[in-house]
């Protein structure tokens, strides 16, 4: 299994809306970055990711389950880009903050922190744990 974290702005696409998806879940669509596109071609159904409020909040607010694998995203019409589809598993009790985050000196090389603007990244085993215990998850 692998793990992940998955930016959303939560006026666009918010953990609420995650979770009215229901256990279908949805389409995670939209990314127009190859780094980012190429994170999402690796994972595989059963992965877990991080659901994180980026601009205004900036917040780890719960994890999702990737439901289907990399496939083409219609809603790119020069055909480029794909998405995958996830669901919510379960919110995370006390949110983790991006400066709860850096201010952790086990995360430090999180691409959270060292390219803040990608998207779609790819979070290590031990940096998961860390991040569910910090939210009250224990260490998932």
């Amino acid at each position: 299994m692998a793990y992940w974290l998955f930016k959303s702005e939560p006026n666009t696409w918010s953990w609420d809306d995650q979770v009215a998806s229901g256990d279908k879940g949805a389409e995670w669509d939209g990314v127009r970055n190859y780094q980012a596109a190429n994170n999402m071609k690796a994972m595989k159904v059963g992965d877990l990711g991080f659901f994180y409020h980026s601009v205004k909040e900036t917040r780890v607010v719960g994890i999702v389950e990737v439901v289907k694998e990399y496939y083409p995203d219609p809603t790119d019409a020069k055909g480029k880009f794909g998405m995958v589809d996830v669901r919510a598993v379960k919110p995370v009790p006390s949110p983790v903050t991006l400066a709860e985050i850096k201010a952790t000196e086990s995360l430090q090389d999180l691409s959270l922190i060292k390219q803040s603007r990608l998207s779609v990244m790819p979070i290590p085993e031990e940096a998961w744990h860390t991040i569910c215990q910090m939210g009250g998850l224990g260490s998932e």
